[in-house]
């Protein structure tokens, strides 16, 4: 982040949002419905026009919560999709909204432009127009414009990197939308994002996405294919703009993500913690992409924690877990009035090791020869789609009393779905058919245990979840 000032963002604030009020500001095509868990949800509003005419990458949701006098703080998120899709506001709805609404905050969903409509940097460009939206228009919600916190996931992950690192970077701010605001935010939270683009393939873990090929999300992004040109791609690092200006951070990422590698928050935990600001790096093993794999209970007590702040580090194995809670908690602290993590009372003895960051890679095992029973397994699908293209995780929980050694897992799409990708099971194909064998890796699952995989695929029309699952012929219940 270079050349910002506290101060004098709050006074632009202030003065811009005076005038937008006295300029009458309205949100454009916004519709107000009530909510169980938010007082009230205002819904696609236009915080600049719409680029391509039609598209959604300039609209925000507010969920406002019904408790607190305010003005209260304002969450930012805008969820992940490989850059594919222009609806990142959507990933607002529910958990997220839920949770901080709960505890007194505004949350805003946030579109972007996606890598189709337009090349980097226009999606800066974009969170950076939406943050001087809310700030400009923060008295109309009763929001506080000094309290801003930004976080997304994946590729959402990245724009809230490059939001909290960019405040005063006046060549990153665009001239979209609301101009002559401050776009700098007081803390930020990036789950597994992309970070240095050029070292992706050297870190992904086996079977792990090209990000070097042309067709790349990374590439798709730049306009070109990323070693090809290097300046450019530099330009998009949110490490480079990392400097003693810069909001308290945290980051978390899964050891076993077969999509953005591990290592790439590693990365950014280690430039912001050399440059003596406040992080905290959540490393969880043997969790892949997804915040609900990220967060899952099934890791407590194995993920390492390193928190910097002053010049100082500590290292912690276990504690505390990664949550929902913790972040609201972290987003609280830097809200607050204490400017985030506190610093560690000593420093720490040992240096911390770097966790390990590739799963086993010995072939998959022969396909099952035990089932959990009839009934005894329960199947949850989460789908993450965009325009033709979509990610999906499977976590297969053994709800039986004997132990699973060795599965297959199978289902029939009911549409025209194609799998293209796999990690953490071999994935085939035949017509609408599906079947998923374990990795020798994850061939066992105790009672009351589960295994995860996940793929990428393609569709045309709807991309309906299939109805359903079996684990070794028995039919599982959904979640």
């Amino acid at each position: 982040m270079r050349r910002r000032t506290r101060a004098g963002a709050i006074v632009g604030t202030v003065l811009a949002s005076l005038a937008a009020l006295a300029l009458g500001t309205v949100a454009r095509a916004a519709t107000v419905q009530p909510q169980a868990a938010a007082a009230q949800t205002v819904s696609n509003i236009a915080y600049a026009p719409a680029q391509p005419s039609g598209s959604k990458g300039h609209l925000l949701d507010l969920y406002l919560p019904s408790s607190g006098a305010g003005p209260r703080p304002l969450v930012i998120w805008t969820s992940g999709s490989a850059w594919f899709s222009d609806d990142g506001k959507s990933g607002a709805a529910g958990t997220i909204a839920d949770t901080f609404t709960a505890r007194g905050y505004a949350v805003a969903g946030v579109s972007v432009r996606s890598s189709s409509q337009a090349h980097f940097p226009a999606q800066v460009y974009d969170i950076k127009a939406a943050i001087r939206w809310l700030r400009a228009n923060a008295a109309t919600y009763n929001i506080d414009p000094t309290r801003f916190a930004v976080m997304g996931d994946s590729s959402g992950g990245w724009v809230a990197d490059m939001a909290a690192l960019t405040g005063g970077v006046s060549s990153l701010e665009g001239n979209i939308g609301t101009t002559g605001v401050s776009s700098a935010v007081q803390a930020g939270v990036g789950l597994f994002g992309p970070t240095d683009f050029l070292q992706m393939n050297s870190e992904r873990i086996p079977g792990g996405l090209d990000h070097d090929a042309a067709g790349s999300p990374e590439s798709s992004l730049m306009g070109c294919a990323i070693q090809t040109c290097p300046d450019q791609v530099e330009q998009a690092n949110p490490i480079r703009y990392v400097d003693s200006n810069d909001p308290p951070m945290m980051l978390l990422h899964g050891q076993a993500d077969p999509l953005v590698p591990h290592d790439q928050s590693l990365l950014l935990y280690t430039a912001l913690k050399n440059a003596c600001r406040s992080v905290q790096f959540f490393s969880v093993p043997g969790a892949g992409h997804g915040w609900n794999d990220v967060l899952s209970s099934s890791h407590y007590g194995q993920q390492t924690v390193r928190t910097a702040s002053g010049c100082q580090e500590s290292t912690a194995t276990g504690s505390p877990n990664p949550s929902w809670s913790v972040i609201a908690d972290f987003v609280d602290n830097a809200l607050g009035n204490n400017g985030g993590i506190t610093p560690p009372t000593t420093p720490p003895t040992t240096p911390p090791t770097t966790p390990p960051t590739t799963p086993p890679t010995t072939p998959p095992t022969t396909p099952p020869t035990t089932g959990p029973g009839n009934g005894a397994c329960a199947v949850t699908y989460t789908a993450n789609s965009w325009d033709n293209g979509f990610t999906a995780s499977v976590t297969i929980a053994n709800t039986g009393s004997t132990a699973v050694n060795g599965w297959t897992v199978k289902w029939t799409w009911p549409g025209n779905q194609q799998v293209t990708n796999a990690w953490n099971a071999t994935v085939t194909q035949s017509g609408a058919s599906v079947t998923a064998a374990n990795a020798s890796y994850n061939a066992s699952i105790s009672p009351g245990g589960h295994a995860d995989f996940g793929f990428q695929g393609t569709y045309s029309g709807t991309n309906s979840a299939p109805p359903q699952f079996t684990l070794n012929g028995s039919a599982c219940s959904t979640t």
